[in-house]
């Protein structure tokens, strides 16, 4: 899979570190975002994804507690962004959502939890039942 991890300077690390396991288990990825640990704002990072997401399978947002990047990823019509602090969360976000963005809080999870937390949103499956796709369905019409 290709994925395209973006964050703020507070998740310099974690993204690092994502990045890392992610390649490490075969997937190709791309970074975008804070270069440093200089201030760098989160609603950046998430429109840099934004760009870059086209071209990926799938995206990965973080920032310190991953409120502030998913609320702007969500901004973006082709972005279905979850906040996801347990595996079980992750999953469901895939099937019942059909979520292409997952967002983590660098300063909320440890590093293998949300190792934990990135393996089960990507094993996820979009669910085939009429009543979950319909759902979906409605989060991409307009208000």
């Amino acid at each position: 899979m290709r994925i395209v991890l973006a964050s703020d300077h507070a998740a310099l690390e974690l993204r690092g570190y994502l990045k890392d396991q992610l390649e490490k288990a075969g997937h190709e990825t791309t970074e975008v975002g804070a270069l440093n640990t200089e201030a760098y704002d989160y609603p950046d990072a998430a429109d840099e994804l934004a760009k870059a997401l086209p071209s990926h399978d799938f995206g990965i947002v973080i920032c310190g507690t991953g409120i502030g990047i998913s609320i702007r990823a969500n901004r973006f019509p082709q972005i279905r962004a979850a906040l996801c602090t347990t595996e079980y969360m992750a999953a469901m976000a895939r099937e019942h959502n059909d979520a292409n963005v997952l967002a983590l809080g660098a300063r909320v999870l440890g590093t293998e939890q949300a190792w934990a937390i990135t393996e089960a949103f990507l094993r996820g499956k979009p669910s085939e039942v009429p009543r979950h796709k319909a759902r979906v369905d409605k989060l991409g019409r307009p208000i």
